[in-house]
């Protein structure tokens, strides 16, 4: 095999599949890139057997053929190169020699046929959208996957493709994200699946904004076609929790507040919230919403908005970091805030089909 590619175009591609590459040390083939010369184009694929990766870029291929060569010194190496274009060629030994101006690298390889293969997935499930509302859509639930290894199940997003609509919902059991897109596709082709935290983090680091998405379901693995981008991931397997039942029937007040305005104010009152107490108070009076924390031996914060509030005044706590995360995760301008009453969740809401119902804690 023997190649002539850009040092950029090779960087890129590396750049995509390199945080695929496993840890495991009981495999060495996996701690390979397998590299293919084909048609004018440079194959780069990774993988840790749940989740693999490839993505291709453009090489003057002088004659074609495949290697595995390890991926993140393959990586150390091109980075690091003087000259725009380099010289990759592999002999019958796996042996590959990178020239690059003046400078000379020879590494070792693994024969291509100890790759693990990617999954065929025949007789699949297929769904088509824009790569952008697809990363929209993550960028507004996954802070909410629960990182508690014990209810695995919860450790990634719930992909609902039902009624020609797309669901994605996350959650800790503290609170959910939710989020809704119309999309077309045919009738009996409906499927919910558990996509991993490490599938939802790669994609929200690959996924483009105008370009096609493909998402294909096949058994217990689904995989996200983006053109010169191929990721696969297996799937969580087990029943994600009745989320519906969750969400709170019909709130008794709405109060609106502006997005950034609440956001900054949370930021800088849960500077003097503890590690112990971990929450921020909102307390609703006539007109006005004030928002405190106060830790003994740390000292006390306020901050107070101005909002349009004519109901009795109440008080609900909440932990800082869930009510900021929604509110850095969404573009609007202003945000619906729904309550119950101080027991209950509440629940944000703004212009998009869009939710987040978040439990409040309990104070002495």
């Amino acid at each position: 095999m023997k190649c002539v590619i850009s040092r950029e175009a090779l960087l890129s591609g590396l750049q995509i599949v390199q945080n695929v590459v496993s840890t495991r040390t009981t495999l060495p083939i996996l701690g390979n890139a397998l590299v293919q010369a084909v048609d004018g184009k440079l194959i780069i694929s990774t993988t840790d057997l749940d989740t693999g990766i490839r993505a291709s870029v453009d090489a003057e291929i002088v004659k074609g053929g495949a290697t595995t060569l390890p991926a993140r010194r393959l990586f150390s190496i091109i980075r690091e190169l003087p000259a725009a274009e380099l010289t990759l060629e592999v002999d019958s030994k796996q042996v590959a020699t990178i020239t690059s101006g003046s400078s000379f690298f020879r590494i070792m390889g693994l024969p291509e046929e100890d790759f693990p293969p990617f999954p065929k997935g025949d007789g699949a499930k297929t769904f088509k959208l824009s790569q952008g509302v697809f990363k929209d859509m993550l960028k507004r639930t996954a802070y909410a996957i629960s990182t508690d290894e014990s209810r695995y199940v919860l450790n990634g997003v719930l992909l609902s493709f039902k009624e020609n609509k797309l669901s994605l919902v996350a959650t800790d059991g503290r609170r959910l994200a939710l989020v809704e897109q119309d999309i077309e596709f045919p009738k009996g082709s409906e499927v919910e699946a558990i996509l991993p935290t490490k599938a939802v983090q790669e994609l929200q680091r690959i996924l483009r904004d105008e370009e096609p998405l493909t998402i294909s379901f096949a058994e217990n693995q689904v995989s996200f076609d983006l053109g010169n981008t191929f990721l696969y991931s297996k799937l969580i397997e087990g029943n994600y929790p009745n989320y519906k039942q969750v969400v709170p029937a019909e709130a008794k007040e709405r109060i609106i507040l502006e997005r950034e305005v609440f956001l900054n104010a949370v930021r800088r009152v849960a500077l003097l919230s503890s590690e112990k107490s971990n929450s921020v108070k909102l307390i609703f009076s006539k007109n006005n919403l004030d928002i405190t924390a106060n830790t003994p031996e740390v000292g006390e914060a306020k901050e107070s908005i101005a909002i349009s509030y004519k109901g009795k005044e109440f008080n609900i706590a909440f932990n800082p970091e869930f009510l900021m995360d929604p509110l850095k995760n969404i573009e609007s301008d202003e945000i619906f805030f729904d309550f119950i009453d101080e027991l209950s969740p509440g629940v944000i809401k703004y212009k998009r089909p869009f939710l987040y119902v978040i439990m409040p804690m309990r104070t002495a």
